[in-house]
């Protein structure tokens, strides 16, 4: 993790920062090529050439902004997804690890 995003995410409480740990590693497993990590708008995103997934934290839950994700909205009716198509993950919740892994890689690499 580069050091822009590592001292963003420690502004976030512990079950956060775990959270964006775990989907980070979710990202890094679902393609076999380098993804370049970086602050967009003061965002942690993460891209493969132009494609990006953004995981932005708040207080009690990460929003996931990832292309992908409303061509597997059937497999994500236990969550939110907001208007502008993110998914939305409360700490409460588990994390549906194989669904979010197809969805990175085809919104990273297509």
């Amino acid at each position: 993790m580069n050091d822009d995003i590592q001292d963003y995410i420690r502004k976030y409480c512990g079950d956060i920062q775990n959270l964006f740990v775990d989907l980070r590693k979710l990202i890094i497993q679902s393609v076999h090529c380098e993804i370049e990590e970086r602050l967009w708008a003061r965002l942690p995103s993460f891209y493969v050439g132009e494609k990006f997934i953004r995981i932005i934290p708040f207080k009690d839950h990460i929003n996931i902004e990832a292309k992908a994700i409303m061509e597997h909205k059937h497999q994500l009716e236990q969550f939110k997804i907001t208007p502008k198509g993110m998914l939305q993950i409360y700490l409460n919740q588990d994390i549906p690890d194989n669904v979010l892994i197809t969805i990175f890689n085809k919104t990273l690499i297509g």
